[in-house]
């Protein structure tokens, strides 16, 4: 991620209640909030070892503080998450991370992602 500091200071920068997960998102979020665009660049090479540094969500702990972040953000983003995202292809899966079609037996085109009972339960936490 790259941004100019006035936009990341203009955000309050990250949000420290997402410590691990959806931090990078939520950070553009709030940038597309004040009407900027977020680009990507299909070019770039980066690498990125998602949890290399602190492991495997393999400790009750560390699944916890996932679900509490899920929570959290699917609670301060609910209205732009129950829009859904309009640069998503509404025929590919939210079910998986791979950007693969949908699976129409378990999957309706344009029906969005339902969160699992325990996530709607922390939610109630932050609302």
């Amino acid at each position: 991620l790259m941004t100019k500091k006035t936009i990341l200071d203009s955000i309050n920068g990250f949000d420290e209640n997402l410590c691990v997960a959806f931090n990078d998102i939520d950070l553009c979020m709030k940038i597309r909030k004040l009407n900027k665009k977020v680009v990507y660049n299909p070019y770039a090479a980066f690498y990125h070892y998602e949890s290399k540094s602190r492991g495997l969500e393999d400790t009750k702990e560390k699944v916890d503080r996932f679900n509490r972040e899920v929570a959290y953000f699917a609670v301060k983003w609910k209205k732009e998450m129950e829009k859904g995202d309009e640069y998503y292809n509404p025929n590919l899966t939210l079910r998986k991370s791979d950007f693969s079609l949908k699976n129409l037996k378990f999957e309706e085109i344009g029906k969005g992602y339902e969160l699992p009972k325990e996530i709607k339960l922390l939610m109630k936490e932050y609302e």
